[in-house]
């Protein structure tokens, strides 16, 4: 075991540390955070509008009618927006040049390849009319956030190329900073905004027809594909696992990659969710998946470990670890499990961080693929939420909290072998140092 763990560090730490450190993947994962707080306000909106409770539903909708969606279609619907803006600026701080402006760029780039048409059927009409000078909603919710990516990417590397190239309209001194900027933005911004045009009208000359579809066709689609299967996550999760037993934040480094999947593959269940709450959602995998069932206590589902600490261990220290450890366990927030234990370069305890998680994984997909459990209804419930809370509320079901609780008690016979055999070990030692 210790030569595998050689093995992973010597491999591994290299290959995690370019990821981690890789600019435009941390701009992705770190422009969409910026979602997190509209996506969870949204949420409660929808979760108000569709309580599972007898007649609530209807006297909302005679209280309210549709008013309540207002607030969810201004924060989920406009995903792609936002992430156009927010990985911009996130990579155009890191190149150090004016972020705003990036910001801007690219949010312009994306409204650009956006079709401002829409197929409209009056009220009474038969045939359906096209109407043009509109921004489809549709485009600027999920579907819309690959081609937000890719965009914003490509805006801000052309901006920048510009910036730092000097290739920028200079202004006297004595210029407000904030006119210069602004002034700066024209020539790049006029590159990304001829280019971006071009591909479109190149693009819909195609069978395609816009840029959201061929990012759809190449990218996306794939993309969900494979984040949305049980083999992919699987994988996902065993990586995660993986760079955490080194010390790599795992859920930091695959999380960059697979966030975009997972709040798309959310999204699709919201919107069938909020059409009829009744219907079968499409999705099984989405981001609360992860963090409400497998990742309960933190990675690794280490709340059951902290629970043996805290009611079953002997020694002092695995005791006084459980003491420190309940209260941010309860929140699923466990660095101090992870690096306290430790878990990190641990043999004994790294067999049952990697394999727990995927028990969990195997569980929970086959328990909501069947029925058995309500699927996320794509409520976006925030990963700080305590388990039977969160497990109720992501599925609108109390079947959601008892897939926690079984979960739980798998989780705890998978760690106790291991826990009791480290829990002697430490226990041994404190006996020997009183003997001293």
């Amino acid at each position: 075991m210790n030569q595998f763990l050689v093995y992973l560090e010597k491999v591994m730490l290299p290959v995690a540390e370019k990821i981690g450190n890789q600019r435009h993947l941390q701009s992705i994962r770190d422009g969409l955070i910026l979602l997190m707080p509209f996506v969870i306000i949204g949420s409660l909106f929808l979760i108000i509008a569709t309580l599972p409770i007898p007649g609530y539903k209807e006297m909302i909708k005679e209280l309210f009618g549709e008013k309540l969606s207002y607030p969810v279609t201004a924060t989920m619907d406009i995903m792609g927006l936002i992430a156009s803006v927010g990985i911009a600026y996130r990579l155009a701080e890191r190149y150090k040049v004016d972020a705003l402006s990036a910001g801007v760029i690219s949010l312009s780039a994306f409204l650009l390849a956006t079709p401002q048409t829409l197929d409209f059927t009056p009220e009474g009409a038969k045939q359906a009319v096209e109407v043009t000078g509109v921004i489809p909603v549709m485009w600027m919710g999920s579907k819309g956030i690959f081609v937000a990516m890719v965009l914003a990417i490509l805006s801000t590397e052309i901006y920048r190329w510009f910036v730092q190239k000097k290739l920028v309209f200079k202004m006297p001194a004595g210029v407000p900073p904030s006119v210069t900027k602004s002034f700066a933005a024209i020539v790049p911004g006029l590159v990304v905004l001829t280019i971006v045009w071009l591909l479109r009208l190149l693009i819909e000359q195609t069978e395609f027809g816009n840029i959201h579809n061929i990012i759809a066709a190449l990218l996306s689609e794939p993309l969900k594909q494979l984040g949305g299967s049980l083999i992919g996550t699987l994988i996902a999760v065993l990586l995660m696992q993986l760079f955490w037993s080194i010390g790599i934040h795992g859920d930091a480094v695959v999380g960059s990659v697979m966030l975009p999947v997972y709040l798309s593959l959310m999204d699709e269940n919201r919107k069938v969710f909020e059409a009829d709450p009744g219907a079968d959602l499409p999705n099984v995998i989405t981001s609360q998946f992860i963090d409400l069932w497998i990742n309960m206590g933190g990675s690794g589902t280490t709340f059951a470990l902290v629970f043996l600490m805290l009611f079953a261990a002997r020694s002092r220290q695995m005791k006084g670890l459980g003491r420190v450890a309940i209260g941010p366990g309860l929140f699923n927030i466990n660095e101090p499990v992870i690096f306290g234990t430790p878990i990190v370069m641990n043999p004994l305890f790294i067999i049952p961080f990697i394999l727990t998680p995927i028990a969990m994984v195997l569980v929970t997909y086959f328990a909501m693929s069947s029925g058995l459990v309500g699927k996320p209804t794509g409520v976006a419930i925030p990963w700080t939420t305590p388990i039977l809370f969160s497990g109720y509320l992501a599925t609108g079901k109390i079947s959601g909290s008892i897939l926690q609780v079984v979960n739980f008690f798998i989780a705890l016979a998978i760690y106790y072998p291991f826990f009791r055999i480290w829990d002697r070990q430490r226990l041994q030692e404190e006996k020997t140092e009183e003997k001293k």
